[in-house]
């Protein structure tokens, strides 16, 4: 009971990107900057798809969709990040720990396989053109991105389950990065994690290797497809629909990938800070700009926005 009182009362000391120093004065700012940005080209995006007729299709349901998990992935950490910034205390209690890392890994998971659902749609958009509108009907989008959500926050459970089964021999535990994360939480556990390690380890690499693999074979038959257009016209207008998901789909999996499939040497490494903010942070603000400076259909949209707020 003694020790379930002290695991209960444990709290992180979350050290953020840097030691103190000059650097912390231009941390916040930056930060702040490329969040509020992500944010903003987000939303932006979301409401174009809900509001812009033109883009009523289900490659845009799944990009309004995936605009604002990205919305809600940098909403996790970012925030908290900020406000240690400015704090002097970056305390976070064992209960706001668990709970950081269940949202982070559920989005996380939804990510993976949103990015996997969007190749198979642009799969059957080349491939089966006539049969496209048949067989992704509106009703089978919705029923793929709720399954989606709804199974990433009960996987996300299974690492909230694990960690919280972990005893803590100090009430402050410090931690070198600036969200709570697996491996850290691990590291700092004094009870036998060894098997909660490995599962957590199995179960993160197959979600990640599982929908990167089905987004490899999808583009795998959409180079297949494209190949066998004989316009040149047809062939660039076919892969330029595809470049935009393509550059998100390997600024994601490579970012994760050697933040969590890698053997893990160290933990809250340099390395893995700097690795995390590219996925956390700057990935999602880029997300908007991918995908609205090489699509004419969100650019013709935004034009509509802009000169219907000029009437106005």
């Amino acid at each position: 009971m003694e020790l379930d009182n002290q695991t209960f009362q444990t709290e992180f000391l979350l050290l953020g990107l840097s030691e103190p120093g000059p650097w912390q004065a231009v941390l916040f700012p930056v930060c702040f900057c490329i969040y509020l940005a992500g944010l903003v080209g987000n939303l932006l995006l979301v409401f174009l798809v809900i509001t812009d007729s033109h883009l009523d299709t289900p490659m845009y349901f799944f990009l309004g969709n995936f605009s604002f998990l990205e919305i809600c992935f940098t909403s996790v950490t970012v925030p908290r990040l900020l406000a240690n910034t400015l704090a002097s205390m970056k305390a976070i209690s064992l209960p706001g720990c668990l709970l950081q890392v269940y949202f982070l890994h559920s989005m996380g998971c939804t990510e993976c396989f949103l990015l996997a659902i969007m190749a198979f749609d642009r799969y059957l958009a080349i491939h089966r053109p006539l049969h496209y509108s048949t067989v992704m009907t509106r009703r089978l989008c919705v029923t793929l991105a709720a399954t989606t959500w709804i199974a990433c926050l009960l996987y996300s459970s299974l690492h909230s389950v694990i960690l919280s089964q972990l005893s803590f021999c100090r009430r402050s535990q410090e931690i070198h990065h600036y969200f709570c994360d697996i491996p850290a939480l691990l590291q700092a556990a004094c009870s036998d994690v060894s098997l909660g390690k490995s599962v957590l380890h199995v179960a993160g690499t197959v979600v990640v290797v599982c929908p990167f693999a089905w987004t490899l074979l999808s583009y795998v038959l959409i180079l297949a497809a494209i190949l066998h257009i004989r316009s040149a016209q047809g062939r660039a207008k076919a892969f330029s629909t595809c470049t935009s998901h393509l550059t998100m789909v390997l600024l994601f999996y490579g970012t994760v990938s050697i933040a969590y499939v890698r053997p893990q040497r160290s933990c809250c490494s340099e390395m893995d800070r700097l690795v995390s903010l590219l996925y956390t942070i700057v990935t999602p603000t880029l997300n908007p700009v991918v995908y609205s400076l090489r699509n004419k259909e969100v650019k013709g949209a935004l034009k509509s926005l802009l000169s219907r707020a000029d009437r106005s």
